[in-house]
């Protein structure tokens, strides 16, 4: 080590328990940086940067066998907080609006003022895709048709540097949200602010400053969640170095699965009941007599209250027409907590008091969550596609009989 802190290619190779190849390899792939030595004709690193590397390696060689580890630098969740890229992810979705929030997560920079505009032939085509399909189409069946048509729209969509890629996800994410069908007026056309062109596709009365403030802080705070069953999807796809349209199709599908996408209806539909009944009471009580589950209560990775659900439900205490639905979702918290203690408000719950209070569909806060975690798949195959290709392929543990057996 000379008197910088710096290493030579053979000491950090050594340090890692590596060749040299692979330490250039790291640095290829983003995760070591190096500097031309001015004397030698080989290269230095950051003798703390090699040695946090190392460490990183050893935790995951330390990961028991069967069990996926996934490296990523986007979202950590610890002691019932989380963060993107190191900030807490509450206040930076509280302090910017969801486009900036997904920069910061895709790039870790900051602009302010960005705006996501859909080109106008990728979403004529999406429109007519959509048009298309049956009247009792789903939100997350009309997002993965558009998905699949702004693809073929897009020649360069097999392009998977970073610019290209981020191209892409800017263009993709107002078409999507431009291809679902209008209940209200869209005033906002060409705004490029993604919750002013999603609020009149989820219901037909008319916005005020603050309603929309808590939807841009929802699409803010629901972007990335670590890897979820969807994300998970996501990453095995960009392993194989599918486009980010199909990436993103990954995601949606998974996202469609009951266990993972219906949690917001169920909960929507279970505070509207509440307040056409005159109290949350009843309502659990059918649920927990029917043998299902209370909606929009308990997290596994958080103690406590969710804090996308704290976030939520303190912005929507300033909105009067959020009341109502408020109090039931507190009362079906009350409720629950008498007989079983450590269930608190999820994301979903806090999301159903949005859906519930403006009138929207039992599905809004499926469409507002895969419109979301669009920008945050986005973030997740650019980091995969840094990564080793096919590095996700596990091995199947073979339960059938041995061979050989005679021909059937």
């Amino acid at each position: 080590m000379d008197e910088e802190g710096r290493l030579t290619t053979r000491q950090a190779a050594e340090l890692l328990g590596v060749k040299p190849a692979t330490v250039y390899a790291y640095v290829s792939r983003g995760q070591l940086t190096s500097r031309r030595d001015p004397v030698g004709r080989g290269s230095t690193f950051d003798a703390r940067e090699v040695e946090a590397l190392a460490l990183r390696s050893r935790r995951e060689a330390a990961v028991p066998a069967g069990e996926l580890s996934v490296r990523t630098a986007l979202t950590l969740i610890e002691d019932d907080r989380y963060y993107y890229r190191g900030v807490d992810a509450v206040e930076l979705s509280s302090a910017h609006p969801c486009e900036e929030v997904a920069e910061w997560l895709w790039t870790g920079a900051l602009p302010r003022g960005a705006r996501f505009t859909a080109p106008p032939e990728t979403l004529a085509a999406a429109r007519r895709a959509v048009d298309a399909l049956p009247g009792h189409s789903g939100p997350v069946d009309r997002l993965r048709v558009a998905t699949a048509a702004a693809a073929v729209t897009d020649p360069l969509r097999f392009d998977l540097s970073p610019e290209a890629v981020l191209g892409s996800a800017r263009c993709l994410i107002p078409t999507l949200v431009g291809a679902l069908p209008v209940m209200g007026r869209a005033q906002w056309a060409g705004d490029g602010r993604t919750a002013r062109q999603l609020w009149p596709r989820l219901t037909a009365r008319e916005p005020d400053p603050d309603a929309l403030a808590v939807l841009d802080l929802a699409l803010g705070l629901l972007i990335d969640h670590d890897l979820a069953a969807s994300t998970l999807a996501v990453r095995v796809a960009a392993s194989a170095r599918a486009h980010p349209y199909a990436v993103v199709s990954a995601g949606l599908g998974v996202l469609e699965g009951p266990l993972h996408g219906a949690a917001g209806r169920l909960a929507h539909g279970m505070l509207a009941e509440a307040l056409e009944r005159g109290g949350a009471a009843p309502v659990v009580a059918d649920h927990l007599r029917a043998g299902r589950r209370v909606p929009g209560l308990g997290h596994r990775l958080y103690r406590g209250e969710d804090p996308r659900a704290s976030a939520l439900f303190a912005r929507l205490e300033a909105l009067p027409q959020a009341g109502p639905a408020l109090a039931a979702a507190r009362e079906v918290v009350a409720t629950t907590a008498a007989r079983r203690r450590g269930l608190h408000a999820n994301v979903d719950l806090a999301l159903a008091v949005l859906t519930v209070s403006y009138g929207m569909r039992a599905e809004a806060g499926e469409t507002v969550f895969a419109v979301a975690r669009t920008a945050g798949w986005i973030a997740h195959a650019l980091e995969e596609y840094q990564e080793r290709p096919l590095r996700m392929r596990p091995s199947g543990q073979y339960q059938g009989p041995r061979p050989p057996r005679p021909m059937p």
